[in-house]
Formats: C-alpha cells, sequence, structure tokens
C-alpha cells in the first residue's frame, strides 16, 4: 500500500513515516545502550574475578576496620589448604614530589611476600617481581606488635602517578596526611607498576604500594598511642592451594573454617562473588527488559497509529481496489509490508544510534560513565534478534489497520 493523492497529502505521509521511523528507531536504541553496557560490564567483572589471583576474601563493613591483621596472616596460614595470606589497607595520602607538589594518592599498604602470589595473571606482569620493599613479612618493623623495628620507607609508584610528576627509581617521594610538608615522612621510590583498566577509572590512576606496617604507622592505624583501630587494614586476601581452588566443596570448606576464626566479618569466596554478581545481573537485565519493552511498545503504537492514518487517507483507492475484486490478502499483504518497511528502518536508526549513542559517552561522558561505556559488548546475535523481535511485532501493529482496511464500507469509501 502506498499513499495516493495530492503533493501535500504526500508530504503529510512523508512526515508520517520519519516519525514513525524516528519513535522505532530511539525505541530499539534504548535496549542497544542498556544491553550492550550493561553486558560488557558484567562480562568485564566476572573476567577480573575469574582471572584474581586469590580465592577468598575477607571483610568487614567499615573502613580499615578489620583488626590484628599481622596476626590474621599467622592464624588463617595455620588452615589446611591455604597457601597465602595478603592483608591490604588502602587509604588516601598526601604526596609530595620533587618539586614539592602536594598530590592526593591512593596508597596501598601490602606485605610483600603475601601480595603478590593474590595478584591475577592481568595485574602480575604490572608489577616488578619481587616487589622492591624491604622485608618480604613486614615482621621486622612490626616487631610482634610494637612498630619498634627499623622501616625500610621503600614505596613504589604508579605508572601514571611517575609520569604526570616525573618521578623515577631512586628519587624520593614524601608521603603524609595532610598538605602540610613538614610532617611528611620520606621515602624512597623503588620501583614502578601499571595501573589496569578498571571501573574506578582516574580515581585508581595516582597511586602508591608500600608495607604495610609503614602505612598503619603513617596514618594511625598500628598499635600504641593514637592509634584509630590496631593492626588495621580493609581486606584480606587469601590463596588456597591448586586442587582447594579447583574443587567447590574444598573451597566451601577452608571458607568456613576461616570464618569460624573471624565469626563478626564477612568471608567470602569468588565462587559466591561470581554467583552474588550473576544473580544482581539477573535482576538488572530484566529492569533493562521491563523499560525498554515499554519503549518499544511505545514506538509500535505510533507505527500502528501511521499505519491506521495512511488507511484512512487511502479509503477510496482501497475501496476501489476492493470494487475491482482484489483479494483482501493482497491488501493485507501491502499494509503489513509497509509496517515492515517502516519497522525495518527503525530497526535499522537504534542499532546504528545505540551505537553512535555509547561511543559518544565512551569519549564525552563524565569518566565512570566513559568506562562502563568503554566496555559495551555489542553482540551480532543479541542484536540480530532485536532487529527481529522488533519486525514480528511490527506485523502485529499491522493489525489494527489491516482490520480497519476490510471492514471499509464500499459505498462510504467510493463517494
Amino acid at each position: 500500500m502506498r499513499g495516493f493523492g495530492t503533493s501535500g497529502r504526500l508530504r503529510h505521509t512523508r512526515l508520517q513515516a520519519v516519525l514513525a521511523v524516528a519513535a522505532m528507531g530511539a525505541a530499539v536504541a534504548l535496549p542497544v545502550v542498556l544491553v550492550s553496557v550493561g553486558g560488557g560490564v558484567y562480562d568485564h567483572e566476572i573476567a577480573s574475578i575469574q582471572n584474581a589471583g586469590y580465592q577468598i576474601a575477607v571483610s568487614s563493613a567499615g573502613s580499615h576496620s578489620i583488626t590484628g591483621a599481622h596476626a590474621d596472616v599467622a592464624r588463617f596460614g595455620a588452615v589446611a589448604g591455604v597457601t597465602y595470606v595478603s592483608p591490604v589497607l588502602s587509604i588516601a595520602v598526601t604526596a609530595f614530589n620533587t618539586t614539592g607538589a602536594a598530590t592526593a594518592v591512593l596508597a596501598e599498604g601490602v606485605i610483600p611476600g603475601e601480595f603478590e602470589p593474590t595478584l591475577g595473571s592481568t595485574e602480575s606482569g604490572l608489577f616488578p617481581s619481587p616487589l622492591p620493599l624491604g622485608d618480604p613479612t613486614d615482621r621486622i618493623h612490626y616487631a610482634n606488635g610494637t612498630y619498634s623495628g627499623p622501616a625500610t620507607y621503600d614505596v613504589l609508584v604508579s605508572s601514571p602517578f611517575a609520569q604526570a610528576y616525573d618521578v623515577r627509581t631512586g628519587d624520593a617521594l614524601a608521603l603524609g596526611l595532610t598538605a602540610n610538608a613538614s610532617s611528611a615522612v620520606r621515602y624512597n621510590v623503588t620501583g614502578t607498576f601499571g595501573v589496569p583498566p578498571s571501573i574506578i577509572g582516574p580515581i585508581g590512576a595516582f597511586a602508591i604500594v608500600l608495607p604495610l606496617s609503614d602505612l598503619q604507622v603513617m596514618t594511625g592505624y598500628a598499635n600504641g598511642t593514637g592509634t584509630i583501630v590496631p593492626d588495621a587494614v580493609d581486606t584480606i586476601q587469601i590463596v588456597v592451594t591448586g586442587h582447594v581452588a579447583t574443587d567447590p566443596s574444598a573451597l566451601e570448606s577452608v571458607r568456613a573454617q576461616i570464618q569460624t576464626l573471624v565469626p563478626y566479618y564477612g568471608v567470602s569466596s569468588l565462587g559466591q562473588e561470581a554467583a552474588q554478581l550473576q544473580a544482581a545481573d539477573s535482576v538488572l537485565t530484566g529492569f533493562d527488559l521491563a523499560l525498554s519493552s515499554v519503549g518499544i511498545a511505545i514506538g509500535l503504537l505510533f507505527l500502528a497509529l501511521v499505519l491506521f492514518r495512511r488507511v484512512e487517507s487511502d479509503r477510496r483507492a482501497i475501496g476501489i481496489r476492493r470494487a475491482i475484486g482484489l483479494p483482501a490478502r493482497s491488501i493485507a499483504a501491502g499494509i503489513v509490508g509497509d509496517g515492515l518497511v517502516l519497522a525495518a528502518g527503525g530497526a535499522a536508526v537504534g542499532l546504528f544510534g545505540g551505537f553512535l549513542l555509547v561511543t559518544f559517552l565512551a569519549h564525552f561522558a563524565s569518566s565512570t560513565v566513559q568506562e562502563a561505556a568503554q566496555l559495551a559488548v555489542f553482540d551480532p546475535r543479541m542484536l540480530a534478534e532485536l532487529a527481529a523481535a522488533v519486525l514480528a511485532l511490527s506485523v502485529v501493529a499491522s493489525l489494527a489497520a489491516t482490520r480497519s482496511a476490510l471492514r471499509l464500507d464500499l459505498s462510504e469509501a467510493l463517494r
């Protein structure tokens, strides 16, 4: 079925077609953006879990609230199947480079010998091996909880920070809690490390790694006078032996034993985290589909109205076709064909528009949105299924217009 009549009517018909294609395009672009970005972020997080070098994590509700970290290394290490126990304290500090400029950096305090085995396949190549941070056990400075042993004052800096402030191995770097350089402590830069892609993006780009006991003393999370939380860390990452890591029941047994040792902390395995992430992704996908279905329903309603208006404007031509004996299926096929053409145009516009929108967000949005958009995955199968679903639904949307065309009163239509 095609529009008939004056040039004004033809222009109006073309405008209706353009609006129908635009409406369908907007409806299709929404699920393209939501599913591609959401799926990309989910795949990235799952890959991060699968590539992690540790299998069990101990955490607490508050920041820096796991106490007795050095003692926990010995306690957890005594559990059968555990090979490495790596406490990590993460806290923002101020770094003063060689020019005296003050810069906020994310500091991570680690036990060098325990931290290195927890680096996954992606991160292990970004750090020097062995970590040049002095005592690999961090027990010399810790000194049985007195923190009275000699400190190495070694620090690793991230490559973005090193490049931005021209910091090289062998340089001095003063670290403190405030912008007052006089209270800062001088550290020796013993190496640099790379920063893997992450959702946190630039937040973690300026980072340093130093011995755990050094960072605890600097920030007030050691033992002794002025202590905020004694021997505190944020998380403890645990590496198990190979056969335990690949046996879910054995891994759960180790996790349960550690949970018994620290009943007031959260102890989770990466398998549990993956399951929780999958459940969250299922909920989010359901929400995305529900939101997308509303948009597509509105687009299809607009398409049905356009087809119905075409039938109304072409009622005389349709009446003539019926009067000369043209089969009803031929008239219906013309209306359905128009709907398919408009829907196909809308699907093409939506797929391309969704891709352009994600590309735009990946380059010009805020840092967090950019990072998420850059992880987007455009699954050809999913896109093809979306386009096929829109075409199939356009046939349903054409039924109202088809029914109206076939129920026209010939005497009224031929006047």
